[in-house]
């Protein structure tokens, strides 16, 4: 049996338009409440052999909440966003919209001064490939939205401007099974934000 990782998305801090790069704000109290209606259908995860979590403060507390006790893992953290962090999308191209511009048409430009799209796709799959390869191991893995379409953008293979078009929501799981260099997307059912959405 291949090696399976299991991506949960981590509860929002925030509403969906007021997201900000590089978030490092606590869940807040509407996130706190998807974590409690939807633990008893992701707590079953909490049998993977191997838990982690991203270093954000909202996917830490996502793990925890979920009964994960999940290891901070540096290679899930976001993409470091340079001179943006802890703006909007919207406050970004406010400022900036030229810069916004290039950076949503290049996977290599860094105008913000951080990191390019293209190293941080690559770097979370370097830390997707380095997972222990133990027969039918389960890996479950709480991390911000654009860590796991990162992922899923590597598993793939896919053009790296496919990472614009995955839409990840708060506390929807997502599989990929295999191993280093050779991964498949995995359905499974019904996704926890199905009765809301």
């Amino acid at each position: 049996m291949p090696l399976r990782v299991t991506f949960v998305a981590a509860a929002r801090s925030s509403p969906l338009l007021a997201e900000r790069f590089e978030d490092d704000r606590p869940l807040d109290q509407a996130g706190w409440g998807e974590v409690e209606r939807v633990a008893h259908e992701l707590l079953p995860l909490a049998a993977a052999e191997l838990r982690y979590c991203s270093p954000t403060p909202r996917s830490r507390a996502t793990g925890e909440g979920l009964g994960y006790a999940p290891l901070v893992q540096l290679g899930l953290r976001d993409c470091d966003m340079g001179r943006w962090r802890g703006l909007t999308l919207g406050e970004a191209m406010a400022r900036e919209p030229e810069a916004v511009d290039a950076w949503l048409a290049d996977p290599r430009a860094t105008p913000h001064g951080g990191e390019p799209l293209v190293d941080f796709i690559t770097r979370v799959g370097g830390w997707l490939d380095t997972r222990p390869v133990e027969d039918g191991c389960r890996v479950v893995a709480v991390a911000e939205p654009s860590v796991i379409r990162a992922a899923l953008v590597y598993a793939l293979k896919a053009p790296l401007s496919t990472y614009w078009n995955i839409d990840v929501r708060p506390l929807s799981t997502t599989s990929v099974t295999g191993r280093a260099g050779r991964w498949n997307l995995r359905f499974d059912g019904v996704s926890a934000q199905s009765s809301r959405a």
